[in-house]
C-alpha cells in the first residue's frame, strides 16, 4: 500500500512538471537536489515527506502536487537527548537579505555564495521576481544568480510576499536611484513590537526622498535637485538603517559620510559587498563610514557571505542548554566575542582553534567546541548593546541559558517592545521567570524542564529558545505552526537531527 502510495505520488509530480515544461534537472535545481533524487521520487523509489510534497509544489505552482499541505508546519520534539558531533554554521540569514537588496544597485550578474535558504530570502526572491528581476539557484542550489532587469515593474509587485517580510524597507536606498516614483507595500516580518521608520526617513531625505505612507504602502516621490552636503547623523544605530544609508550612498556620485553607523555583522558584510561593486567605503567596522559613490554600477560580481553569529550562538545554547559536548564549526568570531565573556564568567568549559577566514576573505573564524558545565548566574545583567556589544538577537539565547544556571540572572531586553514577554513561554516547559516590566525578566536556575504543547512565539529568536528548551526537556513536546523559525534558519530540525537531537516535522492533515 505504501509503495503504491508513492508511485501515485511520483506519477503527480511528473505530470505537473511535464505541464510546466521542466526537465527533472530543473526542478532538481529548484529544490536544491539532485536529478537522480527527482528520477527516484518521480519512479516511486523514494519515501517522501509531506514537507517536500509541499516544496515541489509551490516550485511547479501545482495545486495537485501540494495537496499534502493542509496547514502550518510543526515540530514534534523528543527531548532529553544529549547532542554529539560536528555542525557547521551557515551563512548570514541578515548579511543575505541586504545583498539581495543591493543587487539592485548593480545592472550586471550577481552570484551570492551559500545562501541561506530560508523563508525571508524566499519571500524577497518573490519579490524581486514580481517586479522584473531574474534570478536562480546555481550550482546544485547552493548558489545563487541575480540579473536585474533594465526596467522594474513596481505596480506588479507581489504585495503578499514583501509584506511578509521587513527587509522590503531597504529597497529604498536602491530604487531612489532608479525611478522618481514608486510605491512598496509596509514591511512586516516578526512580531517585535511598535518599529518606525522615521530613522530611515531621516537619513534617506538627504538623498531626496519623500515618504508619504497611506493605504498600506509606502507612497516615494525623488527629488533629484537634493543631496547630502554635509555628514549624515543616523539618529539611532541601527543595523537596517546603515544599511539603507550606504544603498543610498553607493550610486550618489561624491562622498557620503554616515556617522554613528552601525558596525554590525551585516552592514561589514554589505560594505565588502559594495566594494566588490567597486565602491570605497572607508571605515568598515567603526561607526563613521565615508562612501565614495559611483552614479553606474554594471559589473559581474562573485560574493560570498559570512556566517551567521546569532545563529552561531543558537547552536552553543543549544549545546549548553542540552548539556552536551559540541563542536560548533565557522563561527564569526569578532561577532561572539563578548557572549563567550560572559559565559566564561558564567562557568562555560568550552576551547577555540586558531582563526582563519571566511570565504569572504575578510571575516575571522573559529571551531568552538562546547562541554557540560556547571553555570552560575553572571553577576551583572544580560543586557544588548550596538556592536561591539552583546548583540541584540543573541539575548533571548541567555533566557534558555540562565534558567540552566543556578542562581537568578536580570535579562534586560531594552530595545524591543515585547520580545521580553515571550521568553516567559519558558514557563511552560518548567522554566522560572518573573516578567518585571516589558523589558526586563528575572530567571531562576536551575531548571527541571518538562514536556509540553504549545504554539510558537510569532518572533524569531524566542521560538528558537523554546525550541532548544524542548530539546533539554525529558519526554515529547510539540511546538505548533513554526514558519517564524523557518523564516531565519535553514532546515534547522534537520541539521540540529544531524548531531543527535530528536525532531520530526509535520503538518496537520
Amino acid at each position: 500500500m505504501a509503495d503504491d502510495y508513492l508511485v501515485r505520488i511520483g506519477k503527480l509530480i511528473r505530470d505537473a512538471r511535464q505541464h510546466r515544461g521542466w526537465t527533472q534537472s530543473q526542478l532538481a535545481e529548484a529544490l536544491g537536489t539532485s536529478q537522480s533524487a527527482v528520477n527516484r521520487i518521480e519512479r516511486g523509489n523514494q519515501n517522501i515527506s509531506l514537507e517536500m510534497i509541499a516544496r515541489i509544489g509551490e516550485a511547479l505552482d501545482s495545486e495537485i502536487v501540494s495537496l499534502g499541505y493542509a496547514g502550518p508546519m510543526h515540530l514534534r520534539v523528543v527531548g532529553g537527548r544529549r547532542l554529539s558531533g560536528a555542525i557547521d554554521v551557515k551563512t548570514s540569514k541578515n548579511a543575505c537579505v541586504a545583498l539581495l537588496c543591493a543587487s539592485l544597485l548593480n545592472e550586471g550578474r550577481t552570484v551570492l555564495r551559500r545562501v541561506a535558504r530560508i523563508e525571508e530570502v524566499y519571500r524577497l526572491l518573490e519579490v524581486l521576481g514580481s517586479i522584473g528581476v531574474r534570478t536562480r539557484w546555481i550550482n546544485d542550489g547552493v548558489d545563487l544568480e541575480i540579473a536585474p532587469s533594465a526596467e522594474l515593474d513596481l505596480a506588479a509587485i507581489d504585495a503578499d510576499a514583501a509584506r511578509r517580510t521587513r527587509s522590503i524597507i531597504m529597497f529604498l536606498g536602491p530604487l531612489l536611484h532608479r525611478m522618481d516614483h514608486f510605491k512598496l507595500p509596509y514591511a512586516g516580518g516578526c512580531d517585535l513590537g511598535t518599529r518606525t521608520i522615521e530613522p530611515h526617513m531621516i537619513a534617506l531625505r538627504r538623498f531626496g526622498l519623500d515618504i508619504a505612507a497611506t493605504e498600506g504602502q509606502y507612497h516615494a516621490q525623488v527629488d533629484r535637485a537634493i543631496s547630502p552636503d554635509r555628514p549624515i547623523v543616523l539618529t539611532e544605530r541601527g543595523d537596517t538603517v546603515t544599511e539603507n544609508a550606504l544603498l543610498a550612498a553607493a550610486r550618489h556620485d561624491g562622498i557620503t559620510v554616515i556617522r554613528n553607523a552601525s558596525s554590525n555583522y551585516m552592514v561589514q558584510d554589505l560594505c565588502f559587498f559594495l566594494e566588490a561593486l567597486g565602491v570605497k567605503v572607508d571605515g568598515i567596522g567603526t561607526t563613521t563610514l565615508t562612501v565614495h559613490g559611483v552614479p553606474t554600477i554594471d559589473v559581474d560580481v562573485d560574493y560570498s557571505p559570512s556566517e551567521d553569529p546569532v545563529e552561531a550562538m543558537s547552536l552553543v545554547a543549544a549545546a549548553v542548554v542540552t548539556e552536551s559536548e559540541l563542536t560548533v564549526r565557522r563561527v564569526p568570531i569578532e561577532f561572539l566575542e563578548i557572549e563567550l565573556a560572559v559565559l566564561e564568567e558564567m562557568g562555560l568549559d568550552h576551547d577555540r582553534t586558531p582563526e582563519y577566514f571566511a570565504d569572504n576573505g575578510r571575516t575571522r573564524l573559529v571551531d568552538l567546541t562546547v562541554r557540560p558545565s556547571k553555570l552560575e548566574a553572571p553577576i551583572d545583567k544580560i543586557h544588548p548593546m550596538p556592536f561591539p556589544g552583546l548583540n541584540i538577537d543573541n539575548v533571548p539565547f541567555f533566557a534558555a541559558i540562565a534558567a540552566v544556571a543556578q542562581g537568578q540572572t536580570l535579562i534586560h531586553d531594552w530595545v524591543y517592545d515585547n520580545r521580553a514577554i515571550y521568553l516567559t513561554d519558558l514557563n511552560r516547559l518548567g522554566g522560572r521567570l518573573q516578567l518585571l516590566d516589558p523589558h526586563r525578566v528575572l530567571v531562576e536556575g536551575p531548571t527541571r524542564w518538562r514536556a509540553a504543547e504549545m504554539m510558537c512565539p510569532p518572533a524569531l529568536r524566542p521560538a528558537v529558545v523554546v525550541l532548544l528548551a524542548m530539546m533539554a526537556a525529558e519526554g515529547t513536546s510539540v511546538l505548533r505552526n513554526v514558519y517564524v523559525i523557518n523564516r531565519g534558519y535553514e532546515e534547522l530540525a534537520e541539521r540540529l537531527n544531524s548531531v543527535g537531537a530528536q525532531i520530526e516535522t509535520f503538518r496537520d492533515i
